[in-house]
């Protein structure tokens, strides 16, 4: 599990990219990272580390742009340094930068084929690297020298016939736009937010999140669908298209579980309200099973699951108790990298 996020905008893109990190920093711990585009030069920070500890205000300033893309990481492939660090970035076609939230279950194979059949080494082990990689072939084998929206969406489409898994991501390239895939089962959120600009144009954003959107005053355009692609040019203009024969929605459930945030709105379904009903549903369950139970009260694991305790409780009419005191300032213990981490952070 990662956040991503990325913006076209008639501002500079770099404070607005800061604060949306902050509000899906529970996406992932372990490292932050921003890249910007200046007139194609491009500017990058990342680091391992929290958002508010990796950028100062003077990173900031330094990242110039009126596009980019941001990452907080959670390392499910790859290690914890540095270098699996996101936005990670190929030169070639054009100038790639890619941030990515997801897992890919044929990276080795694809690794091999990068190399053998398409000339291309990678440097990490991160199966981002290897996503970054296969759509910067396929974009080279599909477009000259200044791609077309028809031929980004073919170098997608043929992305999507390469790659299983789970994948959002967002691509910047240099002197061309912004590109927002997901992938065809629709397993990873990516939504598509909008805001208008009466004397300068619109500005768009994609995320992981929708309260990332919410939180910048965009207005939601809805969430990207399975296997589709969204293309934002340099000056603004939106181009969208469903890149895959046969898309499937088969969202992951731990969104709703535990990942998202609980004001989040995944595929037009409140987090909120789905542990809410998750919590009805056990509830109903428990006394379907067991109609004479001796539960004194429901305690929850603090926080994902209270709102589903509570809940729990109501349907059983026992009591709701918090039987155990979450210590706010460790973070969230189950997307730390190693199990000794997550055990010191539950004894505190």
């Amino acid at each position: 599990m990662c956040g991503v996020v990325g913006l076209v905008s008639k501002n500079e893109v770099s404070p607005s990219l800061y604060e949306a990190l902050t509000v899906i920093q529970h996406r992932g711990q372990d490292a932050a990272g921003i890249a910007t585009l200046e007139e194609g030069r491009l500017h990058t920070r990342k680091q391992i580390g929290l958002v508010r500890d990796v950028f100062r205000e003077k990173h900031i300033n330094e990242l110039k742009g009126q596009i980019g893309i941001g990452h907080v990481r959670y390392p499910t492939a790859g290690g914890a340094s540095r270098e699996f660090s996101q936005p990670l970035y190929v030169n070639s076609p054009y100038g790639i930068s890619i941030s990515h939230n997801g897992n890919l279950v044929n990276a080795e194979q694809l690794t091999k084929e990068l190399y053998k059949d398409n000339f291309r080494h990678l440097n990490t082990s991160s199966d981002s690297e290897v996503i970054l990689n296969v759509f910067a072939h396929e974009l080279q084998q599909a477009s000259s020298f200044n791609p077309t929206p028809e031929q980004i969406f073919q170098a997608v489409e043929q992305t999507h016939l390469r790659l299983k898994g789970a994948y959002s991501v967002l691509l910047m390239i240099s002197g061309v736009g912004l590109v927002g895939i997901r992938d065809p089962k629709g397993i990873r959120p990516l939504i598509l937010g909008k805001k208008d600009n009466d004397l300068i144009g619109s500005d768009y954003m994609m995320a992981s999140e929708s309260p990332a959107l919410s939180a910048l005053e965009f207005d939601i355009e809805g969430d990207l669908k399975p296997g589709e692609a969204v293309f934002i040019t340099l000056e603004g203009e939106i181009h969208r298209k469903v890149c895959h024969s046969k898309p499937s929605k088969n969202p992951c459930i731990f969104e709703y579980v535990y990942l998202a945030r609980p004001d989040a709105v995944i595929d037009g379904i409140s987090v909120m309200r789905s542990r809410l009903r998750m919590g009805q549903k056990l509830g109903k369950k428990i006394l379907d099973t067991y109609p004479d139970h001796d539960i004194d009260a429901v305690i929850p694991i603090p926080e994902s699951s209270t709102s589903s305790a509570i809940e729990v409780a109501k349907t059983l009419n026992v009591n709701y108790r918090e039987g155990f005191v979450k210590n706010r300032y460790i973070g969230r213990t189950f997307i730390m990298p190693k199990q000794e981490l997550r055990k010191k952070s539950v004894r505190r």
